[in-house]
C-alpha cells in the first residue's frame, strides 16, 4: 500500500487559512472577488499574468480563470459557486484543468469579508487538499495573489 492511499491527513494538513486586512471598503473587496474586470487585475500569483476570467455569479454558476507563468506555461482553474452572501461571504469549488503538477482534486474555497476599522478583514479558507505539499503550494500562490490584490485595491482608493 502506498503512503498516499487510505491515509487520512489531519485537518490542518488539508486546510489552508489566510487572513489579511485590506485598507479598502468591503464592497470594493467583494467586487474584486466577483467581477471579471477586477479579477483580471490581481487573481494570479506574483509575476504571473491573468489571461481570462469568466464567471456566472449565482449559486450553481460556473467560473473559469486562466493564467500564464513567467516561463510561459498556461494554467486554467475552474469551479462552481456554492454560496453567495453579498458582500460578506463567497463559497466556490476550485479545480485545475489539464495540469499534471496539481493533483486535480476539487477543493472548497470560502472567502469571508468583515468590516473593520480602516478597511476589510478577509478570511480565506481552502479545504480538501490531498496532501500538505499541495496545500503549501496553494499557500504560496494565494499569498502572491493577495499581494497583487492589496496593490490593486490601494490603486483604487
Amino acid at each position: 500500500m502506498s503512503a498516499k492511499s487510505n491515509v487520512a491527513l489531519p485537518p490542518s494538513a488539508t486546510e489552508l487559512v489566510i487572513t489579511r486586512v485590506f485598507a479598502a471598503p468591503r464592497v470594493l473587496v467583494w467586487d474584486a472577488w466577483t467581477k471579471s474586470e477586477h479579477l483580471m487585475r490581481w487573481s494570479c500569483p506574483k509575476n504571473f499574468t491573468v489571461l481570462f476570467s469568466d464567471g456566472d455569479l449565482r449559486v450553481g454558476g460556473a467560473w473559469r480563470t486562466g493564467m500564464r507563468s513567467p516561463g510561459g506555461e498556461k494554467f486554467v482553474m475552474h469551479g462552481e459557486y456554492r454560496e453567495i452572501d453579498e458582500p460578506q461571504k463567497l463559497v466556490f469549488t476550485h479545480s485545475w484543468e489539464d495540469d499534471e503538477l496539481h493533483d486535480n482534486r476539487e477543493t472548497l474555497v470560502t472567502v469571508e469579508l468583515e468590516e473593520v476599522v480602516g478597511g476589510t478583514k478577509m478570511t480565506f479558507t481552502q479545504t480538501n487538499f490531498a496532501t500538505a505539499s499541495s496545500r503549501d503550494g496553494h499557500a504560496g500562490g494565494w499569498n502572491g495573489a493577495f499581494e497583487n490584490l492589496d496593490a490593486y485595491l490601494q490603486s483604487r482608493n
